[in-house]
């Protein structure tokens, strides 16, 4: 019998397409494989299908699952700028990687402050003109939101180039550059970061179930159930009229649907972060939690969870995690307050608990009126000294001063902190500011302080007789001058223990 053409060629084009080896996209051309580590190749092919991979005189096999997944992992190979290429062969069909480098790799995530570009910066346009740096790689990864766990990005690498390097996270590139510099090696920089993120979106709802975040997710279903494309519709009616009355009240934003946007648990666990986990890195670089600033209490658990679990996700142990923590923002207050923002920088402090970590303080850097401050020249120094430091073995300071103990001596507390690299300095005035003290009533009120050695401050007020805590850079926007000699500031710290205003806190959903 013979069989029309036009059936032959579905036959073969179904047999073709079937046989293809796939890959996610965090395969490409000119990325950088992390050099010094076993770094795992993965894809989808055919059950049952043999697929070798080649690179630096290499070659590696694993036959596929009856779900067509495989995985090897390539031995480790020194750093290189020269040029390579990965093969990836099946039966029938071969992928081939050029311009494959090898170096170091980090990742770059969290939210604005992270994914603000770096024609948005301080000297933004000398930034842009002199990128030119061939063995820098960029990936950036796409924007999806999604319920449903995904396999593949819509992205390559890219070499660095100012054409390139402008819509790129600014403080991820400026971390890779100082390590380009200072390492001489290739590096590469997944950029991820989506502003306006919760933490809770970056974990699965397996993650979040298991860290007792129930209520939550409650609370989130219940919105969600009454969420529909005319309520999307009506807010967007709302938000132009907003416009159209010369944007009066408090600001707001354009409305994206929160059904696939970046506040949604695991929104960005399944549509981002989970199609490269598993690529080998160095470590991760994280600037987030202006989202979280509600539940800053629930993120004393919930930032460890994350970086927990990304490391056991990732299977290459203690990975390095380095953070920005928040910097300071909105309007100064006349006399000490509560402040959620404080409460969520010392959860950010207190995560520091966890191996391998590293916090850059920013306390400094930022602006009252603009959550997105651009001095990410400064943010991204202080990152790099914990990577050159911790991971290189450059011998430079890493650590912001921090608060160590306290005693006690009539009206007068003596405050010694630790890893004071030079000696503790007060900078602009010889005054000291951002203290302030509090006898057993709990009521706080401004303090003078004076530097009384290289790791020492006295701290007193006319108005306590009896000082029992004492607190400094604690508010939204502190007015702080207190630094290490070498330009680290003094991380903001409180020496109490008291009820803090989000403990309990289980459920703040805000919109979006």
């Amino acid at each position: 019998m013979k069989i029309p053409g036009i059936i032959l060629g579905l036959i073969f084009g179904v047999v073709a397409s079937r046989a293809e080896v796939e890959v996610p996209n965090v395969f490409s051309d000119h990325m950088v494989l992390q050099q010094g580590q076993k770094n795992p190749v993965w894809g989808k092919a055919e059950p049952g299908e043999k697929i070798t991979v080649r690179f630096a005189g290499q070659e590696k096999s694993a036959v596929t699952d009856k779900d067509g997944n495989w995985k090897v992992y390539l031995d480790p190979v020194k750093a290189t700028a020269e040029p390579q290429s990965l093969e990836i062969a099946g039966n029938g069909s071969k992928r081939v990687f050029a311009d494959v480098l090898v170096g170091e790799v980090w990742m770059c995530s969290g939210q604005s402050n992270m994914a603000w570009s770096i024609d948005a910066i301080n000297d933004y346009d000398m930034e842009i003109e002199t990128a030119n740096y061939p063995n820098i790689r960029l990936l950036k990864v796409p924007r999806v939101g999604t319920q449903e766990p995904q396999f593949n990005i819509d992205a390559s690498w890219l070499v660095c180039t100012p054409e390139n390097i402008k819509k790129f996270s600014a403080p991820g590139y400026l971390f890779g550059r100082r390590l380009h510099h200072a390492l001489n090696v290739p590096v590469g920089l997944i950029y991820n970061a989506w502003g306006g993120s919760d933490l809770e979106a970056w974990l699965s709802i397996e993650t979040l179930k298991a860290a007792g975040q129930d209520e939550y997710l409650a609370e989130w279903n219940e919105y969600l159930s009454h969420y529909t494309d005319e309520t999307l519709e009506q807010e967007k009616v709302e938000y132009e009229k907003w416009l159209a009355d010369g944007k009066p009240g408090k600001k707001r934003f354009e409305p994206s649907d929160v059904r696939t946007a970046q506040r949604r648990p695991a929104n960005i666990y399944n549509g981002v972060l989970l199609p490269t986990i598993g690529y080998g890195i160095k470590g991760v670089v994280w600037c987030q939690g202006e989202s979280n600033i509600g539940r800053a209490y629930e993120y004393r658990s919930l930032f460890p969870q994350l970086i927990n679990t990304w490391r056991a996700q990732w299977g290459q142990g203690d990975f390095p995690f380095y953070w920005i923590q928040l910097a300071d923002h909105n309007d100064e207050k006349p006399e000490p307050a509560e402040s959620y923002w404080a409460e969520l920088r010392e959860a950010q402090t207190m995560t520091l608990s966890l191996p391998n970590t590293g916090e850059a303080v920013v306390i400094d850097l930022g602006e009252a009126r603009d959550i997105h401050y651009r001095n990410k020249q400064a943010a991204a120094s202080r990152l790099a000294r914990h990577a050159l430091a911790k991971e290189y073995g450059f011998q430079i300071a890493t650590e912001s001063p921090r608060y160590q103990s306290m005693s006690v001596d009539g009206n007068t507390v003596t405050l010694t902190f630790d890893h004071v690299a030079t000696h503790l300095y007060a900078f602009d005035v010889p005054e000291v500011k951002g203290f302030a003290i509090a006898g057993a009533d709990k009521k706080f009120v401004w303090a003078k302080a004076e530097i009384v050695g290289k790791d020492k401050v006295k701290v007193w007020s006319d108005e306590i007789r009896e000082p029992v805590a004492v607190r400094y850079g604690w508010a939204d926007n502190p007015v702080v001058n207190l630094y290490d000699r070498n330009s680290l500031p003094v991380t903001p710290f409180r020496t109490d223990d008291w009820p803090v205003g989000t403990m309990g806190k289980k459920t703040v959903y805000r919109g979006r």
